[in-house]
């Protein structure tokens, strides 16, 4: 790191355009970017009194004197804790591939995103980085799934996804809540799958990688010449999603007054954009997540209470990944599946010990950390199926903790679970009561059978009145 704390960045690339964007987003991060035309001049660069002090590299994939794995290797030779981020063009992922079985430590997709560049950015200066599988990737594997082919057998998460299903029909607004990583955008894309508004656009927004001063701009729009630097009109994501679905993630990070406009598209159905005379009427569904207990916003005053009951007419929570562990080796065959369909990679199986071991780690990132330690492995792996020996991160991480934590009996420590994922014993280690398990028993089948109560009573062996009759002795909602 440089002298005044500043992070440094080298850019490896000829083009002036690409120098000027990439310096630009990385100083809004706070990073200082210096830059190399070609291979040679990167690895004379690393000599240097700047080159000392890199906190990243990133590689233009089309480095005119060296094939990018090559210059990888030479990088990695000479400084090889320095972390290495590759462009590739649009899906190009079999580059990807290659530069990361060269040592690259991540990967983002052209046009690049301003958000996945800084996360990628601000993943390799993370305290105590972690290694390996344990890092976080910065492009996910896209492929949007029906509800029908969302994987997750817990009875919190199949209860999600039965309020996700019924409220797809709908055109009220969602609220998802849930930690990141947990699948939140991949419930949001089912919800949309399933709506009446399949055939048209779904529109993302992070608001929280949107500068503040940016996000009405973004959102509703702005004419030509409403403010410095206007030099062209500007549609909206709200425009651009008319008629479809607009998913607002992260929407805890929105500022307050573009709350305030984002209520009244809400209450009327109407945008202006920034610099227009009149509105204009807008149909689009809103479905908005946050990682944040957006009540606890609310009630912070960092949230407006009127939008919060806007966007909470239907409101459902997705559990972590920790609190849903017997659906690891199912999830972790799923995404083996989907990771086995890009370019440059294969089908590979999973050992029992693997599962075991990855049961066994904590997923702070959730599903999605799960994914980026699956494609890792599955970059690197020569043999037909992934061991532990893939996993050498997870296996030092998880020694680490056994070594530093308490020995504690095992019933307190990691509840039973039987393969449904019905937890059968209290934290203390005590069996739960029989009505708290009926009721899990009773929603795990809601959500497995979409809400069908004619086919959970068939398949539950009990009569409809019977099953409504329980549903009432145990608070449990149809929707459940």
């Amino acid at each position: 790191m440089t002298r005044d704390g500043v992070p440094m960045l080298m850019l490896i690339d000829d083009e002036p355009a690409q120098r000027r964007l990439v310096s630009a987003l990385g100083a809004r991060a706070g990073w200082r970017t210096i830059f190399a035309a070609d291979g040679e001049t990167a690895i004379a660069t690393l000599g240097t009194q700047d080159g000392m002090q890199l906190d990243a590299v990133i590689l233009d994939q089309w480095s005119p004197d060296y094939e990018p794995s090559g210059l990888i290797r030479e990088i990695r030779a000479r400084r090889p804790a320095l972390p290495i981020l590759i462009l590739t063009a649009h899906n190009n992922v079999a580059v990807a591939v290659e530069a990361m079985r060269a040592g690259a430590t991540d990967y983002l997709s052209k046009p690049i995103a301003p958000e996945r560049l800084l996360a990628a950015l601000n993943a390799t200066l993370a305290e105590g980085a972690a290694a390996g599988e344990l890092r976080p990737l910065t492009e996910k594997i896209t492929a949007p799934l029906s509800f029908e082919d969302v994987v997750g057998s817990a009875p919190q998460f199949r209860a999600a996804l039965a309020i996700a299903a019924k409220a797809a029909r709908a055109r009220v607004p969602v609220l998802i809540e849930g930690e990141s990583g947990v699948g939140k955008d991949v419930i949001a894309r089912a919800i949309h799958a399933a709506s009446p508004r399949h055939k048209q656009a779904m529109v993302t927004v992070n608001c929280g990688a949107i500068p503040a001063n940016l996000v009405e701009s973004e959102l509703f729009g702005h004419e030509r010449g409403a403010f410095t630097g206007a030099f062209d009109r500007h549609v909206g994501k709200f425009a651009s999603a008319d008629m479809g679905t607009i998913f607002l993630d992260e929407v805890s990070e929105m500022p307050l007054d573009a709350q305030v406009k984002l209520l009244r598209v809400l209450q009327d159905g109407e945008v202006q954009p920034i610099g227009a005379r009149r509105p204009s009427h807008v149909d689009v569904r809103v479905i908005a997540a946050t990682n944040k207990r957006l009540i606890e916003e609310v009630e912070a005053g960092r949230f407006r209470e009127d939008l919060y009951y806007r966007l909470n007419v239907v409101q459902l929570t997705v559990p972590p990944l920790r609190e849903r562990m017997g659906d690891i080796p199912a999830l972790s065959r799923h995404l083996l599946a989907r990771i086995a369909t890009q370019p440059g990679l294969r089908g590979l199986g999973v050992t029992d010990d693997a599962l075991a071991l990855l049961m066994q780690h904590g997923w702070p990132g959730n599903v999605r950390q799960l994914q980026n330690a699956l494609f890792r492995a599955a970059v690197l792996c020569e043999g037909d199926a992934l061991t532990p020996q893939d996993f050498p991160q997870i296996a030092a991480h998880i020694q680490a903790s056994a070594s530093v934590l308490p020995m504690r009996p095992r019933a307190a420590s990691q509840p039973h679970r039987d393969g449904a994922g019905i937890t059968l014993f209290e934290g203390d280690g005590h069996v739960r009561q029989l009505a708290e398990i009926e009721a899990d028993v009773i929603r795990l089948a809601i959500g497995h059978y979409r809400g069908r109560m004619t086919e959970v009573a068939r398949r539950l062996g009990i009569g409809r009145s019977t099953l409504y009759r329980k549903l009432a002795e145990l608070g449990i909602d149809s929707a459940a």
